[in-house]
């Protein structure tokens, strides 16, 4: 068999895909982090519509008072596992949107905003798919420019940071 980087016609052809690591680094950490935020908020809102639902007739014995804490426990734990698919789903596909803008913008040749068109762009889909208030939508815009400056110059502070860690590397030698 010769070179494995030349096409050999009768042997098999593989194709080879490279995804960007952030198009899954990206929406898994953000899944992570709704699932995270939808467990406790959906477990706090299970127990306390438990509360109100049962509030009028309270135990009255030890094995009534199990039953009732048994019976919250099982209902905060089917609260905060559905919250936290919703959170989790959401912000995935937030993240994926953004992660998505932001290659796209990088494709375009716009490198040097792609963070801050990112934040621009998800900010109006995100207030389109809600159908946010024309005041509320411009106020997310406004968050999406923050938050992709912020991302920005996040990158630029890596660069600068490796930059001066390979000019101190190349004085030491």
């Amino acid at each position: 068999m010769s070179d494995s980087s030349s096409q050999n016609s009768d042997g098999p052809y593989s194709i080879h895909v490279e995804i960007p690591p952030r198009f899954y680094l990206l929406p898994g950490g953000a899944m992570c982090i709704g699932t995270a935020i939808g467990l406790v908020r959906g477990s706090r809102a299970a127990a306390l519509r438990f509360l109100a639902e049962n509030a009028h007739r309270p135990p009255t014995t030890v094995q009534g008072w199990y039953f009732y804490n048994k019976t919250k426990n099982y209902k905060m734990l089917l609260g905060g596992l559905r919250k936290a698919g919703t959170d989790a789903t959401k912000l995935g596909f937030t993240a994926l949107a953004w992660v998505t803008f932001e290659e796209g913008l990088n494709q375009v040749g716009w490198s040097g905003v792609g963070e801050i068109g990112a934040g621009i762009c998800t900010a109006g889909v995100f207030a389109g798919i809600y159908k946010l208030p024309l005041r509320t939508a411009y106020r997310a815009s406004i968050l999406g420019l923050f938050v992709g400056i912020a991302m920005r110059t996040a990158r630029w502070g890596k660069e600068r940071l490796a930059e001066e860690a390979q000019a101190r590397k190349e004085a030491s030698q």
